[in-house]
């Protein structure tokens, strides 16, 4: 098999694979850039399970060696250009799900929710957005064709047009993620900047981010903050209003100088 084939490099065996090549490309590079901190720590706390697998001549001091040439450089995000309009006091929570059509953002989680809340009488309107690829999670197929959720959607799909993406992302209140994996998670950064509250999982990268009263613990405490939302859609305006973020930090307008230094070094 391909992945049992040896190549030497930097005088140590390393079998072939997408993840080990990586490893050894990267012990190879002078400098290694990680979009957060969280994907930085990941990292380094999974080396050990791939020299492991090395069946001898095993480099030592690898996650070292990485962690000195290693920096956090967020991926740089082209944020609209907003103009500003006038607010009106909302009647009905609008929510949007702006992530990929995957499973590691488990959409199962946050359906399962919605219908909690519909179950529990709550009035709101549903966004799901985010682009489809070949493996779709069929969750997706069976909330749009008969799910008890149908006249909860506003919309069901991808948007073509970046401006229509960012007009619904500015007409809706809440932007939730499920997500079970996420190294960064430009989708809900975009929403939070078009004006949207995040609520987000409290794990991932989501903490290294955002303020802990946009995080939840479990599917209860997430419920319970829609639930206050839905009852009095302008709290979660207010609330956004009120949410402190630098999205500067994340900004493709100021960080592709510091990313040209960076190659120039």
């Amino acid at each position: 098999m391909e992945d049992r084939k040896l190549k030497k490099t930097h005088d140590c065996w390393i079998f072939r694979s997408p993840v080990r090549i990586a490893y050894s490309s990267i012990l190879a590079s002078d400098l290694v850039l990680f979009n957060s901190e969280f994907n930085r720590t990941s990292f380094l706390d999974n080396i050990s399970k791939i020299i492991k697998m090395i069946p001898d001549n095993r480099p030592k001091n690898v996650r070292d060696i990485i962690e000195m040439k290693s920096r956090v450089m967020y991926f740089p995000v082209m944020f609209p250009k907003l103009v500003p309009t006038t607010a009106t006091k909302p009647v009905v929570l609008q929510i949007v799900w702006p992530h990929r059509w995957e499973f590691d953002k488990d959409p199962n989680e946050f359906f399962e929710v919605m219908m909690e809340l519909k179950k529990g009488n709550m009035d709101f309107r549903i966004s799901v957005l985010g682009e489809q690829f070949t493996d779709v999670p069929q969750v997706f197929e069976q909330m749009k064709s008969d799910s008890d959720l149908k006249d909860r959607f506003t919309h069901f799909g991808y948007v073509e047009s970046k401006d229509d993406y960012y007009k619904i992302l500015r007409n809706s209140h809440v932007a939730v993620s499920t997500a079970k994996h996420e190294f960064f998670g430009v989708s809900m950064l975009e929403a939070t900047y078009c004006g949207c509250l995040p609520l987000l999982p409290n794990r991932l990268v989501y903490p290294e981010i955002y303020p802990g009263g946009c995080l939840y613990n479990d599917r209860k405490e997430l419920i319970g903050k829609l639930k206050a939302y839905c009852e009095c859609p302008q709290k979660a305006v207010d609330d956004r209003q009120n949410l402190c973020i630098d999205f500067e930090k994340y900004s493709a307008e100021a960080l592709s100088s510091k990313y040209l230094e960076i190659l120039n070094e």
